[in-house]
C-alpha cells in the first residue's frame, strides 16, 4: 500500500522528468494546432527508444506524425544546454537561463517544488489518549532559500522520487545543529526495499551553528525514492533547532528538455549558463532576468540577492553602535558611534536620530595578565618561563617554581589574538562581514549584526592543554577548564549557547540560558587532552523577520579564563618537584597521587585524593568520605562494598558485592505531548573504582559506531562516571531501525561517602519518599556528587542511592524512583533512587539465630538451631549442624524428687527433737537461778541437779509448761536461735552470779545432767 500511494504521489514528478519535451517555433505552432506533444517512450531491451507525439486530449489520434527513432536512452547533454525534441539535438539555454544537462536542481524554497511531499509519521498511541492527529500540522516548511524541518518530536519524512536511465547521485546542502533532533536520509527503490547504505551515509552528522555542510550520496539506475527524515527527542519545554536544507541536486537524468529560467533576484548574463549569480547589493532582478536593475540609492536599498528594492527608513537608535577605539600611542581610548553596515537609513529626514558624538578620551585599562606593556599601545605576552598581573613588568620565576599556563581575560580593549568574532544568517548573507562582538573595555558584548535573528558568533581555540610538569603525569579526568562569567539583557526570546568543538568533528552545545539572566559565572571542565574550540552564540530570536525590533538585547561576557592551555601566557608561578640531582633547578614530573612539599614529590595519605586545580601543598589532599577509599593513583574515592555501622553495643556489617558493581534501571515508559513514547535509563556504580564506573552512550549523534565500538565505551560521545541518565526511545515508536538512547547526562562523577544518617556534606536523603519500612536493619545511603554547574543547578547536580534490607528480593534486587518524582528527581539538580535487596541486607551472626531443644526420649535429646524470623542478614554465620546430647528423663528427677522429700522430713524430725531438749534444759536452769533468795541461800547440793528419769510431773505444780505442736516447735526454732543458751553460756552467767551473791560455784555435766556446787564465802 505504501508503494502504490507514493507512486501516485509521485507519478507527476516521473512524467515532469522523463517526458519533457522542447520544440521549434513551427512545430510549436503545429502542436498547438493539434493539441499534441513529443514524448520518448521506454526504453526497450537493446536500449532504444523512439520519439512519438502524444495528443493532449484522449481520442484525438488521426493526423499525428509518424514515430522517429530517438535518442540512446544513455544519452544526455552539457551543463548549460538542453535536449531540444524536434531536432534531438542538445542547445545552449539562452541568458536568464540555466540548466545543469543531466541532473535537476532545487534552489528555490518559495513554495514546495512539484514532486516533493512531506509526511508526518502516525505516532504510538499514549495510553492516556489518542495523539495521532497532533502530527498533521508537522511538515518540513519552505523558506525561501531554504526548508526548514519540524521543531517538535513528530518524525515527518520529507520525499522525492526520481527516475534514472543511468548511474548518478544527489547532493545537498543542510544546517543540523541540535543533536535533541534526528536526521536521517536513506533511499528506498519502487518496491519500498531501502537500498544498502552504510551508517555514515545514513546518519548526518552534527554541524556548527550556521555551518552548512554537503552530503553526497550514489544513487542507482531506475527509480530511487529519496527520504529525509527528522523527528525530535524532547522531553521538556525547551524547542530543538530545526535542519535546514538547500540546493538539492540530482545527477543521473536521462536528458534535460527545457532550461530553468533564473529565479527572482538572480542572474545569467550569457547563454549556456548551468548556474544564476546572485544580484549584487543595491540592485535586483525578476523572475528570468538575465541581467539586475540598480535601486535608487538615495530612497531606496536591496541586499544581495534581492527580488525588489525597498525604502530607506529614517535612522533610530537602532541602525548605530558604540565601541572602543584601540589603545593610541598615548595609551589612551575613547567610545565613539558607528552606523549599522551596510547603512539603510535616512539622516536628514523628518523623525531621524544623529549619530551620537564620540566620547573623551580615556586611559587604556591595563593588559590583561600574562601580558605586559612596552610602553607602546598594544600589549604583548610575556616571554616563556616569565610571568605578569598585566600591570608590571614580566619576571622570571624563581628556582624551584614555573609558570601556571593558561588565558584571563578582564579587559577587553582589544579583541585577543586567539579569539575571533563573526556573524551570519541561515536566510541571507547580509551580516557575513560584521563583527558579532563587540569590545568594550570591562566586558565584551553582542553587537549589533543585520537581523535579530542573527546568530553572533564569539570563538576561542586552544590547540591542547599541557599539565604543570609536578602533575604531568594525570591524577584524576581534569586536564584543564574554562570559566566565565556572563549576562543576558533581553525583551524577546533571546538565547545565549555556549559550545565545544573537539578535534574539530562536530560542535555540540554544553549549555544555554534564555532571556535575561543575571551576571553569573560558569565553568566547564575538560576531560581529554585534545584540541578545542569554544563557540558562545547569542541569537535575539529565532523568528526572521525584515525590521529591526530587539537590537537593543544584548549578551555581555566579563571574564573568560582557560587553565593550563598549551600556548598560554602566564600570570604566575606555582611550586614544582625539583630533580634529585644536587643543585639542579629543573621541575620533575611527580607520580599520579603526588603533591608538592618543599619542592619535593609527597604521595597523599591513605584514602585520601588529590585535588587537580588546588595549590601545591598538603592541603591538596582531601579525605575521603565516610565508607569511602581512595584508588592507588588518589585520583578518586569510591566505595569498596563493605560497610559497618554500630548502635550502642550492636554492630552491623554490611558486604553490598553481591549487589554488583553497577546497577541500572530503565524507569517509564513516559509520553510526550505528541504521543512518543520514552524511557529514562539510570546506570549507577556502586561499588569500585574507574574500571567499574557506569556507562552511557548517545547513539543519536554516533550512530556510525561499529556495535564493539559502543560495548567497549569507546564511541566518541560516551559517558563514563558513577551515575548517568539517557533517554531511551525505543525502535518501534519512531519507525527507526534502531533504538536511540540520546541525552546522556552527568548526574555524579564523585563518591561521597555512605552512611545511615539522612545528610552527608550538604546532600540530603529523603526517606519519606519512600515506604516505611521496620527500623530494625537500618537504610544506608549512598551519597553522590556532581560538580558540573547547570542553569538550573548552581552548585551542580547530586544523588542518593538509598540500600534498603528486603529479604522478599533477590540478591540483584530491585532499583526505583520515588513515585512522587517519576523522573528520578523532584527539584531537577538532586536525583533519589531506592534499591532494594536482599542482598543490601548485614552480614549474618550469632545473634540472628537461636536454639530449641527436643524432648529428652532414651535419655538423648536434639539440639537445632533456627534463624531469628523475619531473617534480616546474609551471608556471615551459618547456623550449627543439629546437635543430639544425653539427657536423664522424668524417672530419675521423680526418685530423686522422693528422696530428697524424705531427707527433708527426717532433718525436720531430728532438728525438732533437738530443739525441744534444749528448750527443756533451759526451763531448768531458769528455775535454779530465779529460787535464789534476796541473802543468796542456795539450795541443797541435791537440788541443784537434774537428775535422768525425774519425773516432769512434780514440778507441774508449780511451773506450767505447755508442750508446743510441731507447726509450734519449727516457729520456736526460728525465733529462739538467738536465746539457746550452750553449756559455756550457762556456765559464765552461773559464775557471775556465783561473785554477785559472794559465793563459790562450780557446775559439771555428767550424762546430759547439770551438777551445781556452791559454797558460801566468809
Amino acid at each position: 500500500m505504501c508503494c502504490l500511494a507514493l507512486a501516485l504521489v509521485q507519478q507527476e514528478s516521473f512524467l515532469r522528468w522523463q517526458y519533457i519535451y522542447n520544440m521549434s517555433s513551427e512545430l510549436m505552432f503545429w502542436f498547438k494546432s493539434y493539441e499534441m506533444h513529443l514524448e520518448y517512450t521506454e526504453c526497450d531491451s537493446t536500449g532504444s527508444r523512439w520519439r512519438v507525439a502524444i495528443p493532449q486530449n484522449p481520442g484525438a489520434c488521426t493526423g499525428l506524425p509518424e514515430p522517429v527513432r530517438g535518442t540512446e536512452c544513455t544519452f544526455s547533454c552539457k551543463a548549460g544546454e538542453f535536449l531540444e525534441m524536434s531536432a534531438q539535438e542538445c542547445t545552449q539555454c539562452a541568458a536568464g537561463s540555466y540548466s545543469l544537462g543531466s541532473g535537476i536542481r532545487f534552489d528555490q524554497w518559495d513554495s514546495m517544488p512539484a514532486g516533493f511531499s512531506s509526511l508526518a509519521t502516525a505516532q504510538e498511541i499514549n495510553p492516556h489518549g489518542d495523539d495521532r492527529l497532533t502530527c498533521n500540522s508537522s511538515s518540513w516548511i519552505p523558506q525561501g532559500n531554504y526548508l526548514e524541518s519540524n521543531r517538535d518530536e513528530c518524525t515527518v519524512s520529507l520525499i522525492y522520487a526520481v527516475h534514472l536511465k543511468k548511474q548518478g547521485s544527489v547532493s545537498f546542502e543542510y544546517q543540523y545543529p541540535d543533536n535533541n533532533l534526528l536526521f536521517e536520509f536513506f533511499i528506498q527503490n519502487d518496491q519500498c526495499q531501502e537500498m544498502d547504505q552504510s551508517a555514515e551515509t545514513k546518519w548526518l552528522k552534527l554541524t556548527n551553528h550556521g555551518e552548512w555542510a554537503t552530503h553526497t550520496v550514489n544513487l542507482k539506475s531506475g527509480t530511487n525514492i529519496l527520504y529525509w527524515r527528522t523527528g525530535g527527542v524532547l522531553m521538556g519545554a525547551k524547542v530543538v533547532k530545526p535542519v535546514l536544507l538547500k540546493n538539492v541536486q540530482i545527477e543521473g537524468v536521462a536528458y534535460t528538455s527545457e532550461c530553468f529560467p533564473c529565479k527572482p533576484g538572480t542572474f545569467s548574463q550569457v547563454p549556456g549558463s548551468s548556474t544564476c549569480q546572485p544580484c549584487p547589493r543595491d540592485t535586483y532582478s525578476g523572475h528570468g532576468a538575465s541581467s539586475c536593475t540598480p535601486c535608487n540609492t538615495t530612497t531606496q536599498y536591496a541586499a544581495e540577492g534581492s527580488a525588489a528594492c525597498k525604502d530607506r527608513p529614517p535612522c533610530s537608535k537602532k541602525d548605530y553602535f558604540q565601541i572602543h577605539t584601540a589603545c593610541d600611542h598615548e595609551g589612551k581610548t575613547q567610545v565613539i558611534y558607528k552606523w549599522i553596515e551596510p547603512k539603510i537609513c535616512l539622516e536628514g529626514v523628518t523623525g531621524a536620530d544623529k549619530l551620537p558624538p564620540s566620547g573623551e578620551r580615556e586611559p587604556c585599562p591595563p593588559c590583561n595578565p600574562g601580558f605586559y606593556n612596552n610602553d607602546t599601545a598594544t600589549c604583548s605576552p610575556c616571554p616563556a618561563g616569565t610571568y605578569s598581573d598585566g600591570t608590571k613588568p614580566c619576571k622570571q620565576c624563581l628556582a624551584g617554581t614555573e609558570p601556571t599556563l593558561g588565558y584571563e581575560y578582564k579587559w577587553w580593549n582589544v579583541l585577543p589574538a586567539n579569539m575571533k568574532t563573526s556573524c551570519f544568517n541561515v536566510g541571507n548573507s547580509k551580516c557575513d562581514n560584521m563583527n558579532g562582538w563587540e569590545v568594550a573595555g570591562d566586558y565584551i558584548q553582542s553587537g549589533a549584526g543585520s537581523s535579530d535573528n542573527d546568530y553572533l558568533i564569539l570563538n576561542i581555540h586552544i590547540p591542547g592543554f599541557k599539565l604543570p610538569t609536578s602533575v604531568s603525569s594525570p591524577s584524576g579526568t581534569e586536564f584543564g577548564r574554562v570559566t566565565f562569567e556572563f549576562e543576558t539583557l533581553c525583551t524577546a526570546d533571546c538565547e545565549l549557547y555556549f559550545m565545544m568543538d573537539v578535534n574539530r568533528k562536530s560542535t555540540t552545545v554544553v549549555e544555554s540560558w534564555q532571556k535575561t539572566k543575571a551576571r553569573q559565572s560558569y565553568t566547564h571542565v575538560m576531560t581529554k587532552n585534545a584540541s578545542v574550540s569554544y563557540t558562545w552564540a547569542f541569537q535575539r530570536t529565532n523568528q526572521p523577520s525584515d525590521v529591526r525590533r530587539y537590537v537593543n538585547d544584548v549578551a555581555r561576557i566579563y571574564t573568560i579564563s582557560v587553565s593550563n592551555a598549551v600556548d598560554g601566557v602566564s600570570s604566575g608561578c606555582r611550586v614544582c618537584a625539583l630533580s634529585a640531582q644536587p643543585s639542579s633547578s629543573m621541575c620533575v614530573p611527580c607520580p599520579r597521587g603526588h603533591y608538592v612539599d618543599t619542592n619535593q614529590c609527597t604521595e597523599c595519605p591513605k584514602n585520601t585524593y588529590l585535588v587537580p586545580d588546588a595549590t601545591p601543598g598538603p592541603d591538596a589532599c582531601k579525605p575521603c568520605g565516610p565508607a569511602s577509599k581512595s584508588d592507588k593513583d588518589h585520583s578518586l574515592c569510591y566505595s569498596d562494598c563493605h560497610f559497618t555501622h554500630t548502635e550502642g553495643n550492636v554492630t552491623l556489617s554490611y558486604d553490598f558485592s553481591p549487589l554488583g558493581s553497577v546497577g541500572s534501571l530503565m524507569n517509564g515508559p513516559s509520553f510526550t505531548s505528541k504521543g512518543t513514547k520514552y524511557f529514562h535509563q539510570f546506570n549507577i556504580s556502586l561499588c569500585g573504582g574507574q574500571d567499574h564506573l557506569a556507562v552511557c552512550t548517545d547513539n543519536v549523534t554516533d550512530l556510525s559506531n561499529t556495535d564493539s565500538q559502543r560495548e567497549k565505551g569507546e564511541g566518541a560521545n560516551t559517558l563514563k562516571t558513577f551515575i548517568c541518565q539517557s533517554t531511551i526511545i525505543p525502535a518501534s515508536g519512531r519507525g527507526f531501525h534502531t533504538s536511540l538512547s540520546s541525552q546522556s547526562i552527568n548526574l555524579a562523577e564523585s563518591f561521597v561517602g555512605a552512611s545511615v544518617e539522612n545528610t552527608l556534606n550538604g546532600i540530603r536523603a529523603r526517606p519519606e519518599l519512600y515506604p516505611q519500612t521496620s527500623k530494625k536493619v537500618p537504610d544506608v545511603n549512598f551519597y553522590y556528587k556532581s560538580s558540573e554547574m547547570t542553569s538550573s543547578c548552581e552548585t551542580g547536580r547530586s544523588a542518593v542511592v538509598t540500600l534498603r534490607c528486603n529479604p522478599e528480593k533477590s540478591t540483584k534486587g530491585e532499583l526505583s524512583v520515588p513515585s512522587q518524582c517519576p523522573a528520578g528527581t523532584c527539584d531537577g539538580c538532586t536525583f533519589h533512587f531506592l534499591w532494594e535487596s536482599s542482598g543490601a541486607c548485614p552480614t549474618c551472626t550469632e545473634r540472628d539465630f537461636h536454639r530449641i531443644e527436643g524432648a529428652c526420649k532414651g535419655g538423648h535429646q536434639d539440639l537445632l538451631y533456627v534463624w531469628t524470623e523475619p531473617k534480616l542478614c546474609i551471608g556471615g554465620a551459618t547456623l550449627p549442624e543439629k546437635k543430639r546430647v544425653p539427657c536423664e528423663g522424668m524417672e530419675f528427677w521423680i526418685r530423686l524428687g522422693a528422696g530428697l522429700g524424705a531427707f527433708t522430713a527426717i532433718l525436720l524430725v531430728s532438728l525438732t527433737c533437738y530443739f525441744w531438749k534444749k528448750n527443756k534444759l533451759e526451763y531448768k536452769y531458769s528455775r535454779l537461778v530465779m529460787s535464789a533468795n534476796k541473802e543468796c541461800e542456795l539450795p541443797g547440793a541435791d537440788s541443784c541437779a537434774v537428775m535422768e528419769g525425774e519425773n516432769e510431773g512434780d514440778m507441774e505444780d508449780e511451773v506450767v509448761y505447755t508442750k508446743p505442736s510441731l507447726l509450734g516447735k519449727l516457729k520456736a526454732i526460728a525465733s529462739k536461735v538467738s536465746l539457746t543458751v550452750s553449756y559455756k553460756t550457762i556456765l559464765s552467767n552461773c559464775r557471775a552470779l556465783a561473785c554477785l551473791c559472794n559465793i563459790s560455784f562450780d557446775m559439771t555435766v555428767v550424762s546430759n545432767n547439770i551438777i551445781y556446787k556452791c559454797t558460801k564465802l566468809s
